[in-house]
């Protein structure tokens, strides 16, 4: 059975797309909870990675590298959450995380805006024309966190398999079509798509467990070889040769489980670490 992403924007019924897709699939539905494991690994309390959504570069420029370790820890909770199939998710960035498995259906959910402006004065207690300007810096905000994160804009029609509009579809007809998307050949988990999901896995637990010591990693793994590209700043080498910083890292790289060989990659440069 496929892993289905949902990605949606501020009152526009994808949570209850999402929990009502989960219900009738017999699946787990998940969201915050993959954001709750990522700050317990980052230690940073989770109502400031909930504000962080909002503003995150501010927020994360306050950390050397912040932008990288953030990148690194949600990616990989994500990641181990959806190895076991049947769920649904409906938080960060799936959509992009997820993008190139094959038994991953990736949907976007959109709304009228008139119909997301009637929810926020009813929920908010404000006038139309605030609730509008509400949703719009919420919209604007959210594809800045986005682009300044990912590097991607959630309102790209390429990154999902389909995006449906809550207008003349009913919550209860995308519901249906979702289901009907899931149940086709095209999704099913093969032993192909889960060892990409396997390897991608691998690859991101240890990303986590180098990205303190090299902010700058980058890791990739296939049929259980991990390649590890890390990029040191000249000075940490004055006292120290390229193999007394590779030995370390094929060292943890191979702590982490299924990591069958290890190959670093070890380049240069000017700044500093």
């Amino acid at each position: 059975m496929p892993i289905i992403t949902i990605s949606r924007g501020s009152y526009s019924r994808g949570k209850e797309v999402a929990e009502k897709v989960a219900a009738r699939l017999g699946y787990e539905c998940i969201s915050r909870d993959v954001l709750i494991e990522a700050s317990e690994i980052f230690n940073i309390p989770e109502i400031r990675l909930v504000r962080a959504i909002h503003d995150a570069p501010s927020v994360l420029d306050r950390f050397r590298f912040g932008k990288e370790r953030y990148v690194a820890f949600i990616r990989a909770a994500l990641l181990r959450r959806v190895q076991g199939d049947n769920i649904v998710y409906h938080g960060l960035a799936g959509h992009f995380f997820l993008q190139n498995i094959p038994h991953v259906l990736k949907v976007r959910i959109i709304a009228d805006m008139e119909d997301r402006v009637r929810e926020e004065m009813k929920r908010e207690g404000v006038a139309a024309d605030k609730a509008r300007d509400l949703i719009q810096k919420d919209d604007g905000e959210r594809r800045k966190w986005s682009l300044s994160l990912y590097g991607i804009d959630t309102a790209d029609a390429g990154l999902y398999d389909m995006v449906l509009s809550i207008r003349t579809l009913r919550v209860d007809d995308v519901v249906e079509a979702i289901v009907d998307a899931a149940g086709r050949p095209c999704f099913r988990n093969t032993a192909e798509s889960q060892r990409i999901l396997d390897d991608l896995t691998l690859a991101a637990q240890v990303e986590i467990a180098l990205v303190d010591e090299f902010p700058r990693v980058k890791v990739t793994a296939a049929d259980g070889v991990v390649h590890v590209y890390i990029t040191v700043g000249l000075s940490r080498l004055t006292s120290k040769s390229e193999s007394d910083v590779i030995r370390p890292v094929e060292e943890i790289a191979r702590l982490i489980g299924g990591a069958q060989e290890v190959r670093v990659h070890l380049s240069h440069s000017v700044m500093t670490d």
